[in-house]
């Protein structure tokens, strides 16, 4: 109804328009002009009417939202009455062989200047009166370019917007002094303190979306500086696919601080050895397994298997997955322990996967230093069941993600990690079947992670604990990890060990400081809390020991680790008696083992 409303309205008021320009051009010219008749006059005006709405109707001038008024509409409106005119034109050289070529112009001239002038001055009473310009926070705009101009443009043309743009800041002297859209460039990004305090800024959006993390860290901390609210235009990936729009401003993430750009993957080779096949994941209800199913299935697999212990989780993802691919794939969540052999193997003979991954595993540090025996069960043989299992039903591809933790570990869980690794390595020797490991730091997000902790601890008040002012960690995040786990099975040969560079390593209490002013608090009001070094941990972690170290990578940022292998005799005999020991002796032999330090005489001694 509001339609056909505003439909009739303009095609009324264009009426009265287009009827007071041919008036308005002929009334100064008639006693220079002889019309021939009253019936020719009659006959112009409705051929201009009427020509006016078809053309008018052709270029729909009545469905346009006159509001948001640009060059485009005016052009559409010149062809529109120039159309009309020449019609006009055409069928009074017709009815009497003689064209008013003053009237004509004039009539074309008025014609413009009202029906355009009619819709332009909509937008601005609209642009001028009718915007609470009084509500809009005043924000500046960190970027100049494409996507900059893009934020600025919407953000000025959108009533809604709760943000108005008064200042630009950009590092290119050559755009110093100029404004864009009426906008003013205030300077580049070491005047973005200046900016906020003289400009009382009260929101800022850096529209860099190509921005490298190392330059991303150094203007969000100007930013952080101000204790303004700081966002961030999304991905430029995002952009392109129109997965988001420009003005779909996020906060600024603590992933978006690591100082490392993320690893592209080759898109080729895993499609190659995932597309149609079947995948079985373990731990596919934890945070990297869930999110390498999510990624699997982007290059759509004939069938993915999910196995888990944690039947909440499980049913989770196996939700999540229906939703967007059961058309497409097969998807099948399966409840198991892998500490349960037998069923390990029935999964295995039943679905004969093609890949899988094993994600499956005690990650937690302190608490495998009180659970060893827990650990040893879980992430060694767990380990041992699903890729014997994968050995025994020619599983293509077997990829097992470890831990930086396993390097020179003088922890539990560090070295169950490195002692799976030594099985799946022991395995790679005699088999058809692809046996590799990825090792990997921390995963920003992830279960048990620092990040969570952090959070909780900033809504409550505070103060976030860290454990040491100098303890580091390597990070990635969720998506980053589970990318290379699948990158890292196309390049599997059989006994690698797959090591991202992680760029250089991070201070825990950066990470804290980082994650308080990304929720718009100081650290004064929030405050830190040293607590010292729990059980188990290290002071700085590695990827790779000195043994390990291979000068070459074989793909972009990914690394493989020379593999030391033990002897299977050794491994075999540690593994029958690892379970029969007392926690503390377990606990010595692990650490013993995963650091090449076991004296192998103790297994020869004869009674």
């Amino acid at each position: 109804m509001a339609y056909k409303t505003r439909l009739v309205i303009l095609a009324l008021l264009d009426s009265i328009l287009v009827l007071l320009s041919y008036y308005l051009s002929y009334n100064p010219l008639h006693p220079l002009v002889k019309i021939p008749t009253d019936q020719f006059l009659i006959i112009s005006v409705l051929t201009i009417v009427v020509s006016h709405h078809i053309f008018a109707s052709y270029y729909h001038l009545y469905n346009k939202a006159w509001e948001y008024a640009s060059i485009g509409e005016l052009i559409a409106i010149v062809k529109a009455v120039t159309l009309s005119v020449l019609t006009t034109t055409i069928v009074q050289y017709i009815i009497h062989v003689e064209v008013y070529l003053r009237i004509v112009i004039t009539t074309w001239m008025l014609y413009i200047l009202t029906v355009g002038g009619s819709r332009f001055i909509w937008r601005m009473i609209r642009d001028t009166y009718i915007k609470k310009e009084t509500s809009k926070k005043r924000t500046l705009i960190i970027g100049a370019g494409s996507a900059g101009l893009m934020v600025a443009r919407q953000l000025l043309k959108n009533v809604d917007a709760e943000l108005k743009p008064v200042a630009f800041i950009d590092d290119d002297p050559k755009k110093y002094k100029l404004q864009y859209l009426d906008i003013p460039m205030f300077g580049n990004t070491n005047q973005i303190q200046d900016a906020v305090s003289s400009l009382k800024i009260e929101n800022i959006v850096i529209a860099i979306p190509s921005l490298k993390r190392a330059e991303l860290n150094r203007i969000f901390d100007e930013c952080a500086k101000t204790k303004v609210k700081t966002q961030i235009i999304p991905m430029l990936e995002d952009l392109m696919t129109g997965k988001v729009s420009v003005n779909q401003f996020r906060e600024v993430e603590v992933e978006d601080l690591l100082g490392r750009e993320p690893v592209e993957l080759n898109i080729e080779s895993i499609s190659e050895y995932v597309t149609g096949k079947t995948v079985l994941v373990t731990g596919a209800g934890g945070s990297i397994g869930s999110e390498i199913c999510r990624q699997i299935c982007k290059f759509n697999p004939s069938k993915i298997v999910l196995v888990g212990h944690g039947e909440n989780s499980i049913y989770q993802i196996d939700m999540e997955l229906r939703n967007k691919y059961q058309k497409m794939i097969e998807i099948v969540p399966v409840i198991g322990d892998i500490q349960d052999r037998t069923r390990m193997f029935e999964v295995m003979e039943y679905h004969r996967p093609f890949v899988v991954y094993h994600a499956a595993a005690h990650k937690h540090v302190p608490l495998m230093e009180y659970n060893p025996r827990e650990a040893v069960k879980n992430n060694i043989f767990g380990t041992k069941n699903i890729a014997e299992a994968a050995d025994t039903y020619g599983v293509s591809t077997f990829v097992m993600i470890s831990s930086d933790k396993a390097v020179n570990p003088p922890n539990v869980m560090g070295a169950t990690k490195r002692f799976a690794e030594m099985i799946i390595q022991s395995l790679a020797q005699n088999s058809n079947t692809k046996f590799v490991a990825v090792r990997f730091g921390n995963v920003l997000g992830s279960r048990g992670s620092v990040i969570p902790l952090f959070k909780k601890q900033i809504q409550a008040g505070g103060p976030v604990t860290v454990t040491h002012p100098d303890m580091t960690r390597y990070f990635m995040t969720i998506p980053e990890a589970s990318r290379l786990v699948i990158q890292s099975g196309a390049l599997a040969r059989g006994g690698e060990i797959f090591v991202l560079d992680m760029g250089e390593p991070v201070k825990i209490v950066d990470l804290a400081k980082n994650l308080i002013k990304l929720s718009g608090y100081t650290i004064e009001e929030i405050g830190i809390h040293f607590a010292g070094i729990r059980p188990g941990e290290k002071m700085y972690e590695e990827l790779l020991n000195e043994n390990e170290i291979h000068p070459e990578s074989i793909f972009p940022k990914i690394h493989i680790g020379k593999a030391n292998l033990i002897n299977s005799e050794v491994l075999s005999y540690l593994t029958n008696q690892l379970l029969n020991m007392p926690e503390e002796e377990m606990h010595d032999t692990l650490i013993e083992v995963a650091n090449n330090k076991f004296d192998t005489s103790s297994m020869f001694v004869t009674n």
